[in-house]
């Protein structure tokens, strides 16, 4: 028989319908498995073992992140997903109760078994999942992944969208963990990235979900599909999201993309960068460790270097590689890789050459994560010759501009007046170009890390020295343009010129 063997007498508890398998991190309602994320698990396991007792907050935290740097609401969002997968509260039964200003409290009672436990992995489902293992905690997501968690049952169909390393992945492999209860018939991963050919998408489905059939089979299924990288099978992708919804009342699709699918029903949701401190907030160690990016930071350090701690000399530099790498998760992890190489004051002597300095991948990762360079190639590679050479050109400007700056300064034959604003939309659309919009004007920004691939790109095609003479001529020229902004930005070029 295949099966596993408990190792001693505690390793079984029982409570209400359910029975916890320490060892093998299995809870059974009879002889259906729960689905639920890790952390969730490490919380239920620390709750039950001291049933009855109130638990604190930082206990709980202190159990199960203890090597990393954690807010409440993480916790809050994990106890929500504990009480959703429990059925906590249905038929009358509690298990997880919040006492106020104490903590939490496991009210069932709990029974250890005291024989040996064996249980047979053949009467066990098959897990209705194929959901990667996440071996490291996420940090400065949890408003994001609650509200999609809430929100994504409802709408059917949303897609998240932002630029090359803001961790658009990671947030939907986190929301998927917590809804796997959700779905009667489970939740699917399904990576586009490893494929090109638009013909290949409905196969690609197929053989992720482990279907015989077609998609119809999904008519009558309550399940969850995570599209992921749907950026450059943007039609086929679209097209087959329609029919699912169309075709599959009780199917909700999470897509990640870096532009929007513009698809019948989606709801787009722009992932922000992770919070930098602003420069005049470098009071203390704790009011800068508020901040998600640090937070990130801190704790890949850590990992990389034994007793890393940030002291109240270290603030402004960490502020300053936070700030540089524009608050990117990706960027930050790959720098904090460097740390024990480095140091800080390494680091941000290295932050011009930031590809360079973010050139030690995770070798772990699919090839478009290993380096920031190779996720930005990956949007760059698809992008039309005359989307390439507009953004190339666009690099210029090292801070907000318009589209008439623009028209002005890199428009010519190849580029002319009347597509340069179209084609700097399409960018937006790409998560390329950011828009800012004030006192009634709609201006443009580059992410730091994207605007410095973009100019190393204009730097080799021999025409960098070309567009900056324009863009500084035009400075000196533009009567609207401020003392103060003109002076900030002849004070950029002289400072480039050396």
């Amino acid at each position: 028989m295949n099966s596993v063997r408990e190792l001693n007498s505690d390793a079984v508890l029982q409570f209400g319908p359910y029975v916890f398998h320490l060892r093998q991190r299995l809870i059974l309602d009879g002889d259906r498995p729960l689905r639920m994320g890790g952390r969730a698990l490490d919380i239920l396991r620390v709750l039950v073992e001291r049933a009855g007792h109130v638990v604190s907050k930082d206990e709980l935290i202190a159990s199960v992140w203890p090597t990393s740097v954690v807010e409440d609401i993480n916790l809050r969002v994990h106890i929500a997903a504990l009480r959703r997968a429990l059925g906590d509260g249905q038929n009358g039964q509690r298990y997880i109760v919040n006492i106020p200003l104490r903590g939490y409290c496991f009210m069932a009672p709990v029974l250890r078994e005291a024989q040996e436990e064996i249980v047979s992995l053949e009467s066990i489902q098959k897990p209705q999942h194929n959901l990667p293992a996440r071996l490291t905690p996420i940090t400065g997501r949890d408003l994001v992944v609650g509200s999609l968690v809430r929100e994504l049952p409802a709408r059917r169909f949303m897609t998240l969208v932002g630029p090359a390393g803001i961790g658009k992945t990671t947030v939907a492999l986190r929301v998927a963990e917590l809804l796997l209860q959700h779905y009667r018939d489970g939740v699917w991963f399904i990576d586009l990235a490893t494929i090109d050919d638009p013909v290949q998408v409905v196969e690609h489905l197929r053989h992720s979900l482990e279907l015989d059939a077609g998609l119809e089979v999904l008519a009558a299924r309550h399940a969850l599909l995570v599209l992921d990288n749907c950026e450059h099978l943007l039609e086929r992708c679209r097209t087959v999201v329609e029919q699912l919804l169309a075709s599959a009342p009780r199917l909700s699709i999470l897509a990640t993309s870096r532009e929007p699918l513009r698809a019948l029903g989606e709801t787009v949701h722009g992932l922000a960068a992770l919070s930098v401190p602003p420069a005049s907030s470098l009071h203390s160690v704790a009011e800068v460790m508020g901040h998600s990016a640090v937070q990130l930071f801190v704790s890949c350090a850590r990992a990389r270097q034994q007793g890393f701690a940030l002291r109240e000399q270290d603030l402004e530099a960490v502020r300053e590689i936070c700030c540089r790498l524009d608050g990117l998760p990706l960027a930050i992890e790959l720098a904090a890789v460097q740390i024990d190489a480095l140091a800080l004051v390494g680091l941000q002597a290295q932050l011009d050459n930031c590809f360079q300095l973010l050139s030690q991948g995770r070798r772990t990762a699919v090839a478009r994560h290993q380096t920031l360079e190779s996720a930005l190639d990956w949007s760059y590679q698809r992008l039309s010759p005359l989307e390439q050479t507009l953004l190339q050109r666009l690099a210029v400007f090292k801070i907000a501009f318009t589209v008439q700056a623009a028209i002005d300064v890199i428009s010519c034959a190849v580029l002319r007046p009347d597509c340069v604003a179209e084609v700097m939309e399409r960018l937006v659309r790409k998560s390329l170009l950011s828009v800012e919009q004030g006192h009634g004007a709609r201006s443009y920004r580059f992410l730091n890390t994207t605007r410095i691939y973009a100019l190393e790109k204009l730097e080799r095609s021999g025409q960098l020295r070309v567009f900056e003479r324009r863009h500084a001529h035009y400075i000196g020229k533009a009567p609207w343009v401020s003392v103060k902004s003109v002076s900030l930005q002849l004070i950029e070029q002289l400072t480039d010129a050396g």
